[in-house]
């Protein structure tokens, strides 16, 4: 079989991080394009992996009929917008994660998927984890028991990403730690409970230590360094109350909060046995057995996740098979993250039922 020509559009963090490397990996892909609108970082990518061609403007890709997939790994205003014009030039789209800013971004690329029939998946990762999947089998075999209540929780000291940058501007981001470390753990949760329907929301996000942005006082700061005379109007810290037709889920969240303790997990809780996941690290199964409470931690060899959903997507193009992080499922963590702002605006719950 021929290669499948591949294109990356944002030549970022993300991109060098996991997709090209990825794409590298799979003896079945071909990277074609670097594309970046500041021209010397696609430049380096070219020189730093020995392939492709460094171009700026990514409508050389839409006009290239030997392109068939896409990576689009820039800042989430440019989502929505370069998948509905990739999708509608013919390419297969794999897009990072949030899939777009707000829900109706994601519906309008949804859409156009449909109208399209190419392939759209969103680059919610964590569906391509080994102990995300083992956790999600555990649970459909009745494990759990009842799986009636997840927990969530992902809250640093202070920990704003690049303040004053692309992340904490709203018109760029669409939000703050919600839109950009909470939808990584609404969706493991989703995926793990069957991507239950979403029935109520009732959240409240804040906007409160980074707002001062020249006396925050901070332990790290990714993706900076401070930009005093950019813009901060998204949310550091959330909270949320989830009902699904599943389990209800409740949310915890922080950039940046005055605790001095970080957390990252999930606990999955059932009438039978609980979960707490570490995110991106080991699980432990909370259970009783004769009179006995026992803690199981599993071993298993895990597989890079980002080779996993890479490998997945090139799949999906060649057979056109749906995967785990296909629109049609994904959409529904950007129906809830809506809804949350939505409800924090409000002050009100919001019905999704």
């Amino acid at each position: 079989m021929s290669k499948i020509k591949v294109a990356i559009i944002g030549c970022g963090t993300i991109a060098n991080s996991a997709h090209i490397k990825a794409y590298l990996a799979n003896p079945h892909a071909e990277i074609k394009y670097f594309c970046d609108i500041i021209k010397e970082k696609a430049e380096k990518a070219v020189n730093d992996y020995g392939c492709g061609e460094a171009i700026d403007d990514y409508r050389i890709i839409l006009n290239d009929p030997e392109v068939e997939a896409v990576s689009i790994c820039t800042p989430n205003n440019g989502h929505a917008s370069i998948s509905i014009d990739c999708l509608r030039a013919g390419k297969n789209v794999l897009c990072e994660k949030p899939a777009a800013r707000t829900y109706a971004e994601a519906l309008e690329m949804q859409k156009v998927q449909h109208e399209t029939g190419k392939v759209l998946n969103i680059g919610v990762v964590n569906r391509f984890n080994t102990g995300v999947n083992i956790i999600k089998k555990m649970i459909e075999d009745g494990e759990l028991g009842e799986l009636y209540h997840v927990y969530v929780s992902f809250r640093s000291h202070r920990s704003i990403p690049g303040l004053g940058g692309a992340f904490t501007t709203k018109a760029i981001a669409g939000g703050g730690a919600l839109i950009d470390w909470g939808v990584h753990f609404l969706d493991i949760v989703m995926y793990c409970s069957g991507d239950p329907k979403p029935l109520t929301v009732t959240g409240q996000a804040f906007s409160k230590l980074g707002v001062d942005m020249e006396n925050y006082a901070y332990t790290s700061m990714w993706a900076g360094p401070p930009n005093y005379a950019g813009t901060y109007d998204v949310d550091d810290s959330v909270t949320a109350l989830i009902r699904t037709e599943g389990p209800t889920i409740t949310v915890n969240g922080a950039w940046a909060q005055n605790i001095g303790v970080s957390e990252m997990f999930i606990d999955f809780l059932g009438d039978k046995a609980g979960i707490r996941l570490q995110y991106g690290k080991e699980f432990v199964l909370y259970s009783a057995k004769n009179g006995a409470l026992l803690e199981t931690t599993p071993k298993y060899t895990s597989r890079d996740m980002f080779q996993n959903e890479i490998d997945s997507f090139l799949n999906c193009v060649r057979t056109g098979e749906k995967s785990p992080a296909h629109i049609d499922t994904v959409i529904k963590s950007s129906q809830i993250i809506q809804a949350i702002y939505d409800s924090s605006e409000r002050r009100s719950e919001i019905s999704l039922g």
